[in-house]
């Protein structure tokens, strides 16, 4: 089960409307044993294109750099499939290469919808997702 913050979400969909049609990405950070997702960092992507991204290295190192300075870890990696479903492609699962990563795609299609997935050796399982309103202790609440 992946946990995440609702003011997470709402800035995650916040960006992925402002930056549509093109893919919008980030780099999750909280608590990647529990799967527990506090906060994201919205990164460049350098692909510009309405079916890829590819993140702004200098952007992502910064940010790595930054959520250690803040006593997290990187959880996994956010992006948004402006025209398609909330599935991974064949090409994000290709580049899947942290097993223990969450992968969270949320699609513009029709309605927004925001999925999580496990993705090891190019098979995508999607995962239980639930959006918390806030932490309490570093706990969800």
């Amino acid at each position: 089960m992946v946990r995440l913050l609702k003011a997470v979400y709402e800035k995650m969909l916040a960006a992925a409307v402002q930056g549509s049609p093109e893919e919008v990405c980030g780099l999750l950070c909280g608590d990647i044993a529990d799967k527990v997702i506090s906060d994201v960092y919205l990164l460049e992507n350098a692909e510009h294109s309405e079916c890829r991204f590819s993140v702004n290295t200098r952007e992502h190192l910064d940010a790595v750099r930054d959520i250690r300075k803040r006593g997290m870890t990187p959880v996994g990696n956010f992006h948004s499939h402006p025209k398609g479903p909330s599935e991974p492609s064949e090409e994000d699962k290709r580049l899947a290469y942290d097993r223990n990563a969450v992968y969270l795609i949320l699609s513009l299609e029709n309605t927004p919808v925001l999925k999580a997935f496990h993705i090891e050796n190019g098979i995508a399982e999607e995962e239980i997702l639930v959006i918390e309103e806030g932490f309490s202790n570093g706990a969800v609440k």
